[in-house]
């Protein structure tokens, strides 16, 4: 079963998977130490070019069983992201300049501007904040809030404007000292969490389709 591609779905794990690119802050605390949100974004630098592997789990109402999702992020140039789904089929697709490509075995490749709907200026106002380090702008957009300590990390952030918060509920990261490990998007008319996972996570979730375990994966209760 192929899903349809949700333009605000992809902006938002654009958002958590390139992260800022402003140089990470020296080390100034031991790992056991409380964590801020500003050391959190700083440790979210992921300069091009960059790959990751990503495992997601859909749930959803309309779906029998979860839909789990392989295959690699590819940040080749700061603002373009592919994203390539390897298994259960293939697909390739490719944010750059405004636009989703995308492109499968057999079929003429399908562009669409990532701006048709109202709502994704807030979206893309937000990932270019995070991308320049405009701390000022997130706000604008965004409540920020942190919890957790440098060695397990969580981000929070929850729509400010009325039409972001329509589409979506909330963002939250999951992460270990620099190394960001699972996004939770929701929105506001499915309670269940879209989670992928990213990094090392990913790779600990290779055999996993179970969904409680997962989650213990995104949420940093599983041992790897």
């Amino acid at each position: 079963m192929r899903t349809r591609l949700n333009p605000t779905a992809w902006l938002l794990v654009l958002l958590a998977a390139t992260g800022s690119l402003h140089a990470a802050a020296p080390e100034q605390a031991p790992a056991g130490d409380a964590v801020s949100s500003e050391w959190i974004l700083d440790r979210l630098a992921r300069p091009a070019p960059m790959r990751t592997r990503f495992v997601e789990l859909r749930e959803s109402r309309l779906l029998k069983n979860p839909l789990r999702l392989s295959g690699e992020y590819r940040r080749p140039e700061d603002d373009v992201l592919v994203r390539e789904v390897r298994a259960p089929y293939a697909e390739t697709t490719t944010i750059a300049a405004g636009e989703a490509t995308i492109e499968r075995a057999g079929k003429s490749p399908r562009t669409f501007a990532l701006s048709r709907a109202p709502e994704l200026a807030g979206l893309q106002a937000s990932f270019g904040a995070l991308l320049s380090g405009d701390r000022e702008q997130l706000d604008e957009y965004y409540t920020v809030e942190s919890s957790g300590t440098r060695q397990d990390w969580v981000l929070t952030l929850l729509p400010r404007k009325p039409e972001l918060a329509m589409k979506v509920r909330d963002i939250t990261l999951h992460g270990r000292g620099a190394e960001l490990r699972c996004i939770e998007t929701r929105t506001p008319d499915d309670p269940a969490p879209q989670r992928t996972l990213l990094a090392g996570a990913a790779t600990a979730a290779a055999d996993i389709g179970d969904a409680s375990r997962f989650a213990a994966l995104c949420h940093g209760d599983s041992t790897e």
